[in-house]
């Protein structure tokens, strides 16, 4: 079987290369396409880019200079339909680069599209903008299948929902590709490297709060420490741990308690804060949607800290090692928070590609039997 060429545009960091490349060699990166110039440092400390094309504006990529493709894939960007944005679709001039997917489809004709957005883009304006997408990639002659797919539900601790497209010019693919099957998420507790010390930054990497006390709500370090008991009593659910709408995370009755595992937190930074629906959830939940605005944490022993840039490429289904390479060519931490929150998540991307993989050697075979 041939390899399958493929073009990563919007590239961001490379989750679909990631993804692709944990799905087989049989997928074969030929060009890339980013416009944000730490994504494109990052993109290029992580893969061997040398001898593929580039460009880094979609809008002025030439067909003809582009190698021929098999597949093109895109998270096309999200914000303008995202219900955590400000939902303009195609009014915002962002939205329009889904466009620039059409345009270099008609040009090569790739045999196959994988395109992620937000769950929200299936009800945006009343779903006319999904029907205008579903209608712009019909019309060059693809079936088309779409499935909203769960992060947690492909082996990452993460509640992130995003609705994944596969375009296909052979027919005989129609219906095959959806529903995938789900492996066993994992919770929060085994994205952290180890047990937290007495200090402020572990040899790790990873921050820690003081566990001292009279602590307070740790300003200096930017965490919290809940309960200042010095010998707790742990339990399964710590009663000192309670979120309500005007205060996110407090002290309440909290004597000889505490937690057992890792929950996830949101907007662990704040003190006091007003939010709609909750701030924290149960040990073997998975973490809170990861996005390039909020800020994550996780309780740890009766203590809350945010969630460190390598625990989100963890929850994003990146390796150790790749999260090294980033931070030994100094990419900044706001700028690693950013790409974390912004990534597609790899397993999702693998989960997909094997399966329309698997499909196509079945196809494969049935023409050699023929």
């Amino acid at each position: 079987m041939n390899r399958i060429k493929y073009l990563d545009l919007f590239a961001g960091i490379g989750g679909f290369r990631t993804g692709l490349t944990n799905a087989g060699d049989i997928f074969l990166p030929v060009g890339w396409c980013e416009i944000d110039r730490y994504a494109q440092k990052a993109y290029r400390a992580l893969y061997e880019t040398e001898v593929e094309y580039f460009c880094d504006d979609a809008t002025k990529i030439e067909p003809a200079e582009l190698p021929d493709i098999d597949l093109i894939c895109a998270g096309f960007p999200c914000q303008p339909f995202s219900v955590i944005g400000r939902r303009l679709g195609f009014a915002d001039t962002r939205g329009t680069l889904f466009h620039e997917i059409v345009r270099l489809a008609e040009a090569k004709r790739p045999s196959y599209l994988l395109l992620e957005n937000v769950p929200g883009l299936l009800n945006h304006a009343q779903g006319e903008t999904f029907r205008t997408i579903l209608t712009a990639i019909h019309e060059l002659g693809y079936s088309l299948e779409w499935c909203v797919l769960n992060s947690a539900d492909h082996g990452v601790p993460q509640q992130r929902r995003r609705v994944y497209i596969v375009g296909y010019l052979d027919q005989r693919l129609s219906g095959k590709i959806f529903p995938l099957a789900e492996v066993n998420g994992k919770a929060p507790r085994q994205i952290v490297p180890g047990r937290q010390g007495q200090r402020i930054y572990g040899t790790d990497g990873a921050s820690v709060t003081l566990a001292a006390n009279g602590g307070g709500w740790g300003a200096k370090t930017g965490l919290y420490f809940i309960d200042m008991n010095p010998d707790p009593l742990v339990t399964h659910e710590a009663r000192c741990i309670t979120a309500r709408q005007d205060a996110g995370v407090c002290n309440h009755r909290g004597e000889h308690s505490g937690v057992i595992g890792a929950r996830a937190v949101i907007t662990p930074e704040r003190e006091k804060v007003r939010q709609q629906g909750r701030r924290i959830k149960e040990p073997d939940e998975p973490m809170f949607t990861l996005t390039a605005q909020d800020k994550h944490g996780i309780t740890y022993d009766g203590l809350v800290r945010r969630l460190m840039p390598l625990e989100c490429f963890r929850l994003q289904g990146y390796s150790d090692e790749q999260f090294g390479k980033l931070v030994d060519i100094g990419i900044p931490e706001a700028q690693l928070y950013k790409m974390a929150g912004n990534s597609v998540t790899t397993n999702v991307v693998t989960a997909v590609a094997r399966k329309l993989l698997a499909e196509i050697e079945k196809l494969k075979k049935e023409e050699e039997n023929a």
